[in-house]
């Protein structure tokens, strides 16, 4: 199956992102944005048991999901960046807290070319493509159309590094 394919290790070496995005409610937003602050939430994201991100949303724009992935609400979101100052692990990124936000739809029943982000990505780091899962080769499945590419923060691991 073809998935939306991002590589957050090139990506987040950006200091702004200039791809495009062809999403069609809300062209004037970067749905990329949007991508990449649902797979750092998923892939990067210590997923904290006290959660202080979501403690300090004072507009409750921030939850954990029922699949223990921290969730934010665009609506409810101020983008007054109290959570990614609340974050220990400053996995928070400011500018993923934009007020004005797209949601990706990954370019799902594409048929013809490719994606605008693909084709505008200056690094080459979103491509639609054939993918699976592989966590020895760092690639992560998000949802049904997504594979992300990071180093996986998970409990266990940091566990065992301890030891």
């Amino acid at each position: 199956m073809k998935r939306l394919f991002i590589d957050l290790e090139i990506c987040n070496r950006c200091q702004q992102c200039i791809a495009c995005c062809d999403y069609f409610y809300h062209p004037q937003n970067s749905g990329v944005t949007a991508l990449r602050e649902y797979a750092t939430f998923a892939t990067i994201c210590r997923h904290c048991e006290q959660a202080p991100c979501v403690n300090s949303c004072y507009h409750n724009a921030l939850e954990r999901s029922a699949d223990g992935h921290i969730k934010r609400y665009t609506m409810r979101c101020t983008s007054c960046k109290t959570c990614s100052i609340a974050c220990p692990f400053g996995i928070i990124f400011q500018d993923f807290i934009p007020y004005l936000d797209s949601k990706c739809d990954y370019c799902v029943g594409i048929t013809e070319g490719l994606a605008r982000c693909v084709v505008t990505c200056p690094e080459k780091a979103i491509e639609i493509k054939e993918v699976q899962e592989d966590p020895e080769k760092n690639i992560f499945l998000v949802g049904t159309h997504l594979a992300v590419h990071t180093l996986k923060w998970s409990r266990e691991d940091a566990q065992l590094k301890k030891k």
